[in-house]
Order: C-alpha cells, then structure tokens, then sequence
C-alpha cells in the first residue's frame, strides 16, 4: 500500500538507478570503517553512501570547528556538535536506509579490532602520522586479509599530477606521500584524494582489484 515501509525503501534504493550495473547489491552488503571524520574521512563517507553502501563504521572523538569548513562536510549550524554525530545526520539525510555505528572517542591500537571487527575495509583518514602508523600496523595484525586505504600528503594547492595511488599487500596510499598540513589545506586537494581512497574501496569490495 502507498506509503508502506517498502515502498520507501524502493524509493530509497532508486537513488542508485545510475550506478555501475552489479555493483549497487554488492555495496549494499558491504561495511566499511573509517577512522577519523575530518577532511577525508568526512568526504569519504559522503560518497561511500551515495555510491550505495549498505553500513558504515564512524570513529572519531572530535567536535566540529569553524576552521574545518574550509574542507569537511560540515556546515554553519554543526559547530560544535560532535563530529560522527553531524555526519550522521548529514549521511541519513541522503540515503535514509543507511546503517551506521557512531563511536565518539580517541582510538586506540587495542580499540581497532573490537570496533572495526565487521568491517570489510577500512579507510584511514587520520591527521597525525604515528597515530596512522599505529592504526596501520594494528588493523593489519588483527585482520590481515582486509584492506585499509590510506590518505598520505593531500596539503598545499594544485600539483594534481602528484596525487596517486599505490598498494603494498592490502595496504593502499592515496595522496602525494610528500606534503602535510604545513602548506595549508585545499578542498580540492583534500576532496580528490578522499574521492581516490573511495574508488579504491569500491573496487576492492565489488571485486575489481585495484593493481
């Protein structure tokens, strides 16, 4: 009958009428974590769920700031609200059927097989580089066949023919591997970068092996 809970779910899954043909059912199954809700990982997010994907794992323990604006998904009336929390709504709002686990706290190396125990991939998105090290060397002990996608040198304006992809094992970079938060950061930069470790999730999840 009109408005029955099916037929808004029928409504909610023609948003993805356009997607690659076989991938929507693929993504619908998938889950992927991502560590960090800022600059990447809050872009991350946005195309994960207009893509199609079925259930996303949130981390992070920060509120949103006027200074994220300049590059996160995050608007005016967010300041100050918890990030995972911001997002959430933001996600919600697109794709209502989307599944997501919000935890707002400061991961650990112990914390990361717990929390992202159902992920299929995760997608790293953190600021500082030992606390990437560590999540790197942490998701790769407790989940050694899973992929994590990394961001690694996004700072600075231009220079797009630096931004590139490349793998060791299940480990994948995308970024510049060179600049950092010194230089100042660009939406753009940080936007294409984001979109990259998306791509490569997608591919990774619907069985195109990125090489």
């Amino acid at each position: 009958m009109p408005g029955s809970d099916n037929d808004m779910k029928n409504k909610n899954l023609s948003l993805f009428n356009r997607n690659v043909p076989g991938s929507t059912a693929i993504l619908q199954e998938s889950t992927v974590g991502i560590a960090g809700c800022g600059g990447l990982g809050s872009n991350v997010a946005v195309a994960l769920v207009r893509a199609g994907i079925g259930s996303l794992i949130l981390v992070d323990f920060d509120k949103v700031e006027a200074s994220n604006l300049n590059r996160q998904h995050y608007f005016q009336n967010d300041i100050g609200k918890i990030k995972v929390e911001a997002l959430a709504g933001h996600l919600r709002a697109i794709n209502p059927d989307i599944n997501i686990s919000l935890r707002a706290v400061k991961l650990s190396h112990k914390d990361t097989p717990e929390i992202f125990r159902k992920a299929d991939l995760l997608i790293e998105a953190f600021d500082n580089a030992e606390s990437k090290r560590r999540l790197i060397e942490s998701w790769c002990s407790a989940f050694p066949g899973k992929a994590i996608i990394c961001g690694s040198g996004l700072g600075g304006i231009g220079r797009t023919n630096s931004l590139m992809m490349h793998s060791s094992g299940n480990i994948y970079f995308c970024g510049d591997e060179e600049s950092d938060s010194s230089m100042g950061l660009c939406s753009s930069r940080v936007a294409i970068v984001a979109g990259m470790q998306v791509n490569v999730a997608i591919a990774l999840l619907t069985g195109s092996k990125e090489k």
